[in-house]
């Protein structure tokens, strides 16, 4: 395992991949404050991680086991070029999303997207469905 921060939490404590691990997420970042009493507060974490892209993803889970927070980030990195002669990896596209389940079982939804260059311009929505988010 590497040395790869938690997604919104604290590095986690070394374990096997895909289990509990000593991992608080802060799960209320992007969440408005209106939104708290609304949501089942996630009671432990899983961490998630993708060796092979750049991508993370933490499930909460409430008293029951069952899931009831999920956030993920993805960035896809090219190769890329100023001068032809030195090649670097940059963002090309970020994604994050976070997801709070509702008491009444549907899914608040958080969702930024980021193009390379448009750091300004990132889209950000909220929504609510009726499942967990893939």
């Amino acid at each position: 395992m590497t040395n790869v921060p938690c997604l919104y939490g604290h590095r986690p404590a070394p374990g096997r991949r895909g289990f509990r691990q000593a991992c608080r997420p802060s799960w209320r970042e992007d969440l408005c404050p209106i939104w708290i009493d609304l949501v089942v507060p996630p009671c432990s974490f899983r961490v998630f991680r993708d060796h092979d892209v750049a991508a993370r993803r933490v499930v909460g889970h409430d008293g029951n086991d069952i899931p009831c927070f999920q956030a993920y980030d993805y960035r896809r990195l090219d190769v890329r070029s100023d001068d032809d002669e030195e090649y670097y990896l940059a963002v090309s596209y970020s994604e994050s999303v976070s997801a709070w389940r509702l008491h009444d079982g549907r899914w608040l939804v958080h969702r930024r997207i980021e193009l390379l260059g448009d750091e300004d311009a990132a889209t950000t929505a909220m929504s609510i469905d009726e499942r967990m988010p893939r």
